[in-house]
Order: C-alpha cells, then structure tokens, then sequence
C-alpha cells in the first residue's frame, strides 16, 4: 500500500514515498527534498554469509548523470566507475549506520542509494543519507535505529542548516552529523580554521535538527515500519571463552599484547593462538572460529587495561604522543618531499607543481565544481604492515584517506591569482600502526613548504580513541591511537587544524554514539596534540615555506591581455600559439578572461614567449622600436615580421644611411633586425626604418632629408602596389 509522509526541514518539504517504488527489497524508501529525488533501497540475504567474522554491509551511491541533464562523456555512454565523491558519500553513510546493526550478524546488507533528480538548493548526498536512514529503519532488517544526518554550513559568520550547493561550496564550513536519539554517532568536517567552541556548537546545533527528524521517521516506522526478523547469531559461545582463560589466563593474555613493538605483539598473539589451537584440536567447531575468540579476548583485555588499570599496551600515558621525527628533501629531483613519523606510522608524501591546465576535471552532479586544483592522493601498500598482496588499486579506505588530507590542507593554500600552479601530493604509506591519514596531512604540509608553496599557515593533524565503560561517566580518551587500540577501542576522532582552529573532523565509532563531554574532551585533547606536534617536530624540520619553487618545478608567469585579441595569439587553426610554443619550448594556458599563462623550466624562454605574445596584441605604432626577422625581399626593399602575423617594410632607401644599390647587399631572409616604425597608413601598411639616425632619433639630412624620406616612402607604396597588382 502506497503511502506518503512529509516535513518541513530547513524551509524546505521533505516527502518520503512508502510502497510506491521497489516493492521486492525488504525496505524501499523513494525520498523528495525539494525537487532532489533519491530512491534508498535496504536489501539482506535470507542466510548469514559463511566463514566471515565481519559484519557484510555494502553502502552504494549512485550518481545518474541524466538527474542534472547531462550524458557521460567519453565512448561509453553509461555511468561507469564511482566518482570520489560518490565513494566519499558511501563512506559518510556507511559510517553511523554501521554499529547500529546487531554485532553478531552475518547476513549480507546492501544500502542502495540512486540519485534521479538535482536540485541545486537541496543537496542529493543529504537527501541519500536520511533515505538510507529510512529504508533501513522501515524494512524488516535488524536495526537499531533510526538514526538521522544533518549538513551546517557557515556563511557571512551565521551557521546555516542543510545549505545549497553553492553554500557548501563557498561557505567556510562542511559540516556533516549524524544522530540517534540520545548521542552524536559521526561527525564529517571541513572547515575554515573554525575555532574549537564555534565547531562544538555547529555539531549540536545539526544534533538539535536531527532529533525533528528522527521523529518524523519514528512516525513513518510505526504506521508502515515491518517486524524485524530473527537471525543466527554468529556470537562465540561463553564456554569457549571460559576454556580459553583456563589455557590462557588474563595475566597471559595481557603479557602478550603489553608492548610498544607491533611485530613483538603480533608473535606473541601467534603463539598463543598456536597454544589454543594445540588444546582445541579435537573441537573442529571452535577451531574455526578461534581466530575471532582470541581478537576477542585481546579486546576484552586492552579495554579493561585501559579502563580499569589505567595502563596502555605500549606504556604510554593517555596524553602521550609517541615518538615523533620529521624530515624534508628526502627524494632528489622531485619538487618537494618530506617524511613524517610517528612511532610506527611512517608516511612519505611528494609534491609535484603544474600549469593551472592540468588540474583535475570533474564530471558530477555539481554542475559549479568542474575541476580541481588541489588534489592528494594516499597510497597503503601491504608491505607497511607486513603482508603480502597484490596491489589492486585505490580502495575506498584509501579515497576516503586521501580526501581527509586534502580538505584538512585546502583552507591554507595560496589562491590561484597568487600561486597559478595546480598541486599533486601523494602519501606513501611506509609504515603503519595507527592513524595514517594525519600523518599524511603533518607530512603534506612540510612537502608543500618544501616546494616552496606559500601556504598561510601550518596544518597539523592527530587522532583521538575511547574506551567506555558501563555507564556514560565511564569513559577514558586516548591521545595518537596505535593500530591496536584503534580496533579494540571505540572511537577514531581525526581533527585536523592550525594554531588558529580546525580545517577537518572525522569521527568513526563502533558504539551507538557519544555524549557531549566525550565530543568536547576529544576536541581539546586533539588542539592539544597538533600544537604540540607543530612546535616540536614539523617547525624543526622546516619553519616556513621556502622563498622559490624547486629548480626541478615549472616556473610560472602571468599576464593579461585584451579578451578580443585572444584569436590574434591563437591564430588560425592555433598556428600562431604553436609556433610560439615550439621556438620556446614553453606551455601556454589562456582563459576566457584574457588572462594567460606561460610554463616552463627556462626563465629565459618565458620571457621571450611573453614578448612575443605582448608584441602580438600591442597595437604598432609610430615611434616603436622591434627586433624582427627579414622573411622576404623585394628589389625595392626587405619585409620584416614584427610580431606573427604583423609585418612591415624597410624600403632600400631606408636600409642605410648610405646609398644601397641592391636589397642583399645589405639584409638576407632570416636576418635579425633593428627597426623603427616611421609610418602607418590609412590601410595598416607599416613603413620601418633600419637607418641608425632614425634608430637613435636623430636626423642628419635635415630638411631635405626628410623631405627624401617622404619620397622615398611615397615610392615604397607604388612599388608595393605594383607588386600587389
């Protein structure tokens, strides 16, 4: 049965169709915010997938490019891989509904979110995310939800709730928070360096908003919501957890996982699996699931060291960095590099410049967002956490990585009038135990200043964890997680930001959400951590950002000129700008506006490129001196090229102070010379002079001199005409 269910939300409608649409997946919800349309649709397999110890969800975000009017380009005319920001949506909504499914099931679950319709005011990933939310909530899937997402912006200082696309692009602040009734379960940020206190009210005020929509779903689950069905639970058994602490008693088990070495940790977990392996061997049901039984007693005792004992695997304090060392120029030739470490987590990020032409282009639903300057890509090679696989390309953790890093470093970039170059930095994951996308960010931020781009300040990023107890008051925060304590605890809070506030948030849990002194504590703890890592290890390594791009990296100039003479430097069928191109050896960019660019790697040759193009569009007149080429002659004188396409003419008389018998006596084709512009007609005929008192502004003939000269130019014209002719 078809029914429909709406609200208001930010001064919008929204609208939700139940039963209309995709009737066959077990919860289908056909959203409508403004004229943005999504379809979400939940779907789960009958039996639960065997031989996994994970929970199966597969978030999809499906950009339709007909929903903005638009055929995908290229030879194929169909939507093909994901964009980056659809894979970064996925993520967004995959991360708060996760831990709202049961811990032990195992059944397959697609969240499927289909973009049909773009409305510029009324964004199609938020509208995704409450549809994903709804069908979820609605179907008869286990879910303990519902939950609901709301996007602030910050425009002209005022927070605005679920902004246009045009203020998410301009404003200084994408915050994106999702909600269940009583907690903050994620939180995605980027942000203009917002004060800490200014960033804690925006995510209160989205958590505010989500409590009217959580509502409206409760509303739309209690009249069509379906009973959830039961499932098989995929828990290990107490008994087998009571026999492991027999073979392997707590005091053990925490000796084992008690190091500050990854690789110290990993053996001694080996041996006790081996151990348990050994005394289990005649119980075939619990060898197969003992590899989730002894993660689960590591968690159990890392959380209750840390809760209860007050101790951290690697003896650390719960404000303690770890060892830190930062250094620069590691790689020769490259246009900047630098190496950030931190403890175990090691990152190498390079940095290329380029002409503005090389950015990214961006073929999506935002019609205002058709290319990318910035881009920063991460890159986790098995080898950093010594496996061994082969590599199959960027996956979603490393997309979403390498986003973070990026937007945590877009707000202190120079603009492109200031800096025209487009800038690559790429992570390499050497080594990983925690935390790698904030070392990204630290080891972004010195390779940029090594390249010599004049970022406005330094950005530094460090992560925060949580272990919680029983009740809400019970909870100890963790300052520069490790790996370990990142999958046996129950948060990774990523802030990212200058000495002035925060640039980027990410926030995943694995509970049902945190309290506000939680949000507020990590906050604090991270400002805390990024200072110090800024004054004690990346000012060291290098201060400030360096005078002059690398010798290795394309220098850039920039001028303008007149947007009407941009056909006279491109020439027909671009002949003029490829010449200048192939006697330079430089690259030309030029825009709409007028303005142009000249790349290349020799100072010199951009000079001369941006000579000729000023010669180009820089009107010939009376009294200008050229340096021009000779490319014909006539018996009554020598035509010299001024600029391409601009030519004019010495006439014999005027090639020397003296009397010339015949043209080559005194120039050949392909000579360089020295000329005056002495006349333009009323056709746009140039009459040049090489005579060196014409050339110096002096006139040694007098009157009868110029008198000659007029003669002279007068007979150049005849003779001209006569050649026409």
């Amino acid at each position: 049965m078809y029914k429909s269910f709406s609200m208001e939300l930010a001064g919008r409608t929204l609208s939700v169709d139940i039963g209309r649409v995709a009737k066959q997946a077990n919860g289908a919800a056909f959203m409508h915010y403004g004229e943005t349309t999504v379809l979400s649709t939940a779907t789960a397999s009958k039996e639960p997938r065997e031989g996994i110890d994970f929970f199966p969800l597969s978030v999809e975000y499906e950009e339709k490019l007909y929903a903005v009017g638009k055929i995908p380009g290229g030879f194929n005319k169909r939507e093909g891989k994901a964009s980056e920001n659809a894979v970064l949506t996925s993520r967004v909504i995959d991360r708060p509904m996760r831990p709202l499914f049961p811990k032990d099931y195992r059944n397959d679950v697609t969240l499927n979110n289909m973009v049909m319709s773009v409305d510029p005011d009324c964004r199609p990933e938020l509208t995704a995310m409450l549809g994903a939310a709804i069908a979820t909530s609605i179907s008869d899937i286990p879910f303990d939800g519902p939950c609901a997402m709301t996007q602030v912006g910050l425009i002209d200082n005022e927070l605005v709730i679920n902004p246009s696309q045009e203020q998410w692009k301009n404003g200084d602040l994408n915050l994106t928070v999702a909600s269940t009734r009583e907690k903050v379960i994620m939180i995605e940020a980027g942000a203009n360096e917002i004060p800490e206190a200014r960033m804690i009210e925006a995510i209160y005020k989205a958590h505010e908003v989500n409590q009217t929509i959580i509502a409206f779903i409760d509303s739309i689950v209690a009249e069509v919501g379906k009973e959830k069905h039961s499932y098989t639970s995929c828990a290990i058994p107490e008994e087998m957890f009571d026999a492991i602490r027999e073979i392997v008693p707590p005091a053990e088990m925490e000796e084992a996982v008690f190091t500050d070495d990854k690789q110290t940790r990993d053996r001694n977990i080996t041996a006790v699996t081996e151990k348990l392996s050994q005394a289990f061997a005649e119980k075939e049901e619990w060898l197969e699931i003992l590899p989730e039984a002894v993660y689960q007693y590591q968690k159990k005792t890392v959380r209750k060291m840390i809760l209860k004992d007050g101790r951290r695997p690697d003896g650390r304090e719960m404000t303690q960095i770890r060892h830190l060392s930062a250094e620069v120029d590691l790689i020769p030739r490259v246009h900047g590099s630098a190496m950030f470490t931190r403890g175990q987590t090691q990152i190498c990020n390079v940095c290329t410049l380029a002409p503005l032409s090389e950015q990214q282009k961006l073929d999506g639903l935002d019609e205002n967002e058709v290319s990318k300057r910035y881009m920063h890509h991460y890159n986790f090679p098995s080898y950093s956490v010594g496996e061994t696989k082969p590599s199959r390309g960027p996956g979603r953790r490393e997309i979403g990585h390498g986003a973070l890093a990026e937007r945590a470093l877009i707000p202190v970039l120079p603009s492109e009038a200031d800096f025209p170059y487009a800038i690559r930095t790429v992570s390499e994951t050497f080594e990983s135990n925690g935390s790698t996308s904030m070392a990204s960010t630290c080891a972004s931020c010195m390779s940029l200043m090594a390249a010599g781009v004049p970022i406005k300040k330094m950005v530094a990023g460090i992560s925060c964890g949580l272990v919680t107890g029983d009740r809400d008051e019970d909870f100890v925060l963790l300052t520069d997680i490790q790996g370990l304590e990142d999958f046996f605890g129950d948060m990774d809070f990523k802030v990212t930001g200058t000495t002035e506030g925060i640039t980027a948030i990410q926030m995943d849990i694995k509970i049902h959400g945190l309290t506000r002194p939680m949000v507020e504590g990590a906050i604090a703890r991270c400002r805390e951590a990024r200072l110090f890592i800024m004054d004690t290890c990346m000012k060291p390594a290098i201060a400030e950002p360096r005078k002059e791009v690398s010798k290795y990296a394309p220098k850039i100039e920039q001028i303008t000129i007149d947007p009407q003479k941009i056909g006279d430097v491109v020439g027909k069928q671009g002949k003029v700008i490829n010449k200048i191109i192939e006697e330079t050896g430089v690259k030309i960019d030029i825009e709409d506006d007028g303005s142009v660019s000249v790349c290349g790697t020799d100072k010199e040759m951009i000079s001369k490129a941006i000579k000729i193009i000023e010669s180009i569009v820089t009107d010939i007149e009376v009294g200008q001196i050229y340096t021009g080429k000779v490319v014909r002659i006539m018996n009554f004188g020598a035509f010299v090229e001024l600029a391409p396409n601009k030519d004019g003419m010495v006439h014999i008389s005027k090639l020397s102070e003296k009397r010339v018998e015949k043209v080559e006596d005194v120039v050949n084709i392909g000579d360089e010379v020295t000329v005056k512009v002495m006349e333009v007609d009323k056709m746009g005929r140039v009459n040049l002079s090489m005579r060196p008192s014409d050339l110096s502004g002096r006139n040694t003939e007098g009157e009868s001199g110029r008198e000659s000269s007029r003669e002279s130019g007068r007979e150049g014209r005849r003779d001209r005409r006569r050649s026409d002719r």
